[in-house]
């Protein structure tokens, strides 16, 4: 597993004094207002200012200074030290860790990889790319999930229920 955790994405600048709207990869948005310090590209920035609304977070960061600076790091990934990281509940997994995981299901059928996760109201919304290079969209509901295993790479999915609520990619 990487010693950094990647928990969310810069999707823009916001106003003109450098602070950046970032799209969360974590549960509980509120985590980024005790953030001290982030990495981007490997390069560490300290948490100056952080704030919450029901879209998005919003950070400033040390040597951001304008709308110019703030550009340069749309589309890149906050990332921090695993060791500052939120203890997990059983049965909860870090993002990060599930990224990259094979799907399949429980009698061993391989579905494709996890290569998205987006936290919804209703449901966390997966997108495995299938080794055709399609991909198929689904929420991850209870009786959709037989297990997690991050340490094997690999999300077990009951074949039945997950037909009924797959979208695949035409």
């Amino acid at each position: 597993m990487n010693a950094r955790l990647v928990v969310g994405e810069v999707l823009r600048p916001h106003g003109i004094a450098g602070m950046l709207k970032i799209r969360p990869y974590v549960d509980d948005k509120k985590r980024f207002l005790d953030l001290k310090k982030v990495y981007i590209d490997g390069e560490t920035h300290k948490v100056l200012k952080a704030s919450v609304a029901a879209d998005a977070v919003y950070v400033c960061l040390s040597g951001v200074a304008d709308r110019n600076a703030a550009e340069l790091f749309r589309g890149k990934f906050l990332e921090i030290d695993r060791e500052d990281a939120v203890a997990l509940e059983e049965g909860r997994y870090f993002v990060a860790d599930v990224l990259g995981c094979a799907a399949v299901t429980e009698t061993g059928k391989p579905i494709g990889v996890v290569a998205d996760i987006e936290s919804k109201s209703y449901a966390d919304v997966y997108t495995l790319k299938t080794a055709d290079g399609k991909r198929v969209v689904f929420p991850l509901l209870k009786d959709v999930l037989k297990e997690i295993d991050v340490d094997k790479r690999r999300v077990v999915l009951y074949e039945k229920r997950f037909s009924e609520v797959a979208l695949y990619e035409d």
